[in-house]
C-alpha cells in the first residue's frame, strides 16, 4: 500500500508539474508567431468584418443609392488601415454606418495596435519569469499566488537596493513591471486625448452656430461627428463625415486650432509625448520603472518609445518640416481660390491645418488638384517619409538591423526591395489597369494624380487630387461631380491594387530595411 501511496502521489506530481509547463508554453506559442502574419490576419479580419456591418446596415441614400461591395469593401480596409481613401461619398453612410467606421478607425489605429502588442509582450514576459520561476523550485508548486509573493519579494529587495538575491530574476522582473507600466500609460494616454478632443469639439459645435448649422443643414448628429472627427484625426486617418472634407469648415479657425493638436499627439510626436509622460509620472508614481523605461528604451522593445536623444530631435525635425510647407504654401497659395473669402488670420490657420495634414492625417481645407505642381511634389514626399523621421544625426543601431537579418535570413533579405521600388511598381499596374482612361482622360488621368493616389494610400494619409467632369478633354454630359477620391473613378481592378497598397502601406514598418542586398554602382 506504501508502494502504490508514493506511486500514486508520483504520478499527480509529474501531471500537475507537466499541465502547468503546458500551460504556460501554449500561451508562449501567439507570441512567438511571425508579428507580420498577426497583423496582416488582424487588418484583414478587421476589415473583413467591418465590410459585414456596412453591408447589413442600411445606408442614408438606400433609395436612390447603395454602394457597390467593392466600395464598402474598400471603404472598410481604408478605415481599419486609416487611410481614408474613399470611393463613395461620406454622407451616403447612415450614422450606424459611421459608428462602425469609428470603430474601424478606433482598433486599427497606430497606438491602438501597438497597445495591443505591448499588452502581448507583457504577458510573455510575465510567462517567462513563471517559467523560470519552476526551473528553479518544486514543480508541484505551481500555484499563481505563490509566484506572485515571489515576484513581490524580489522586486522589494530589487528597489531598497539588496541584490543578495537572484540579480538576473530581479531585472527580469523589472522589465516585466516597467512594461506593465508602460502598458498603462499609453492606454491613460489614448483615452484621455480622444475624451479631451471629444470634448472640445463639442463644446465648439454647441457655441458656434456656423459650424453647427453646416452639420444642421447636411443631417448629421452632432455627437457622432465630435467623435467621428477625434477618432479619425488622433488615428490621423483623414474620414469625416462631410463631403467636402474640412473644406466646409475652413473658415472655422478654432476647429481647426482644435484638432491640430490632436494630428501631433496622435502620430508624428507621439514618441516624444510617451517619453514625457513617462519622465513627468516618475516624478510622482512608479519612480523605479520609470527611470528604467527612460534608460533602457532599446532592451523595453516598445517601437513608439524612443531614446532621448531621438525624441528631442524628432520635435526639431517635425518643426522643419512643418514651417518649409507653410511657408511654400503661404507663398504659393495666399491668394488662391481655395483659400477666397478668407481673412489674414484665417489664412494663416488654415494654412497651418492643411500642412500639419500632409504627414498622415490627410484632412484637407482645399482641393488639391488645383494646388501648384510643386507642391503636389513636396506632398508626395512628405507623404512617402515615415512618421518618426529624422535628418538630425540620430546614430544608426547596427545590431538591431544584424538581428532583424538573422531573424528573417539570407534569402528573404536578398529579395526584399526598397519602399520606392514597390511604390513604383504599384503605380505601374495602376496604369495598366487604367491605360485606356489615360488616353481618353489625360486631365483628370495623369502619372501625378495617380503617384499622388498611390503614395496617399501607402501613406495612410488620404490626400486626393479627386476627379472634375470639367477637366474632360470630350466632355461628357452625363457626367456629375462627385465629393470623392480620385480612386472613385478608377476600375475594379485598379481599386483592388489600391486595396493591397493600404495594407502593404500599414504594415511597411516590416520592411523599412529591404532592398539593401542591391547596390547601385
Amino acid at each position: 500500500m506504501t508502494n502504490i501511496s508514493s506511486f500514486s502521489k508520483a504520478c499527480r506530481h509529474l501531471c500537475s508539474s507537466t499541465w502547468c509547463l503546458m500551460s504556460c508554453f501554449c500561451r508562449l506559442i501567439p507570441a512567438r508567431v511571425n508579428s507580420f502574419c498577426v497583423q496582416l490576419c488582424y487588418f484583414f479580419s478587421v476589415s473583413f468584418f467591418g465590410f459585414v456591418f456596412l453591408k447589413v446596415l442600411e445606408p442614408r441614400t438606400h433609395d436612390s443609392f447603395r454602394p457597390r461591395n467593392i466600395d464598402l469593401f474598400f471603404t472598410s480596409v481604408s478605415a481599419t488601415t486609416v487611410s481614408s481613401m474613399s470611393t463613395v461619398e461620406m454622407e451616403v453612410f447612415s450614422n450606424s454606418q459611421l459608428i462602425v467606421l469609428i470603430i474601424l478607425m478606433l482598433i486599427g489605429g497606430e497606438i491602438f495596435t501597438s497597445m495591443v502588442g505591448l499588452l502581448f509582450k507583457f504577458q510573455l514576459k510575465k510567462m517567462e519569469n513563471k517559467i523560470s520561476s519552476l526551473a528553479d523550485s518544486d514543480p508541484s508548486t505551481c500555484q499563481s499566488s505563490e509566484l506572485e509573493m515571489v515576484e513581490k519579494r524580489d522586486f522589494e529587495s530589487l528597489e531598497s537596493g539588496n541584490h543578495e538575491t537572484s540579480l538576473d530574476s530581479s531585472v527580469d522582473l523589472l522589465k516585466c513591471k516597467s512594461i506593465k507600466f508602460l502598458c498603462f500609460v499609453v492606454l491613460g494616454y489614448f483615452i484621455a486625448v480622444q475624451v479631451l478632443g471629444v470634448s472640445l469639439v463639442s463644446t465648439y459645435l454647441a457655441l458656434v452656430s456656423s459650424a453647427r448649422n453646416v452639420l444642421k443643414n447636411k443631417g448629421l448628429n452632432s455627437l457622432t461627428f465630435s467623435i467621428f472627427t477625434t477618432v479619425s484625426t488622433f488615428a490621423n486617418c483623414g474620414f469625416l463625415p462631410t463631403n467636402e472634407n474640412m473644406v466646409v469648415f475652413k473658415s472655422n479657425s478654432g476647429l481647426l486650432l482644435i484638432l491640430i493638436p490632436q494630428i501631433l499627439l496622435g502620430n508624428t510626436l507621439f514618441p516624444s509625448c510617451l517619453r514625457f509622460c513617462v519622465w513627468f509620472l516618475g516624478k510622482f508614481f512608479k519612480k523605479v520603472e520609470s527611470n528604467y523605461l527612460l534608460k533602457k528604451t532599446s532592451e523595453v522593445g516598445y517601437f513608439h518609445l524612443l531614446p532621448s536623444q531621438h525624441a528631442s530631435y524628432l520635435v526639431v525635425t517635425v518643426s522643419g518640416f512643418v514651417l518649409t510647407q507653410f511657408i511654400l504654401f503661404c507663398s504659393m497659395e495666399w491668394n488662391s481660390a481655395g483659400l477666397h473669402g478668407l481673412n489674414s488670420y484665417q489664412k494663416i490657420i488654415g494654412s497651418l491645418f492643411q500642412t500639419m495634414n500632409t504627414r498622415y492625417a490627410g484632412e484637407s481645407i482645399v482641393d488639391l488638384s488645383a494646388l501648384s505642381s510643386a507642391l503636389l511634389v513636396l506632398f508626395v514626399v512628405m507623404m512617402y517619409l515615415p512618421p518618426y523621421t529624422s535628418f538630425l544625426p540620430v546614430k544608426d543601431d547596427e545590431e538591431i538591423y544584424k538581428k532583424k537579418r538573422n531573424r528573417r535570413g539570407r534569402l528573404l533579405e536578398n529579395i526584399l526591395f526598397s519602399q520606392l521600388s514597390y511604390l513604383a511598381i504599384f503605380t505601374i499596374l495602376v496604369c495598366i489597369t487604367e491605360r485606356q482612361k489615360l488616353k481618353e482622360d489625360p486631365l483628370n488621368f495623369n502619372v501625378l494624380n495617380i503617384v499622388v493616389e498611390v503614395v496617399s494610400a501607402y501613406g495612410s494619409v488620404g490626400f486626393t487630387t479627386g476627379y472634375s467632369c470639367d477637366r474632360q478633354t470630350q466632355p461628357d454630359s452625363n457626367c456629375v461631380n462627385k465629393f470623392y477620391g480620385f480612386s472613385g473613378k478608377w476600375s475594379d481592378e485598379g481599386k483592388i491594387i489600391l486595396i493591397v497598397v493600404m495594407m502593404f502601406g500599414r504594415l511597411k514598418k516590416f520592411n523599412m530595411d529591404g532592398g539593401r542586398a542591391w547596390k547601385l554602382l
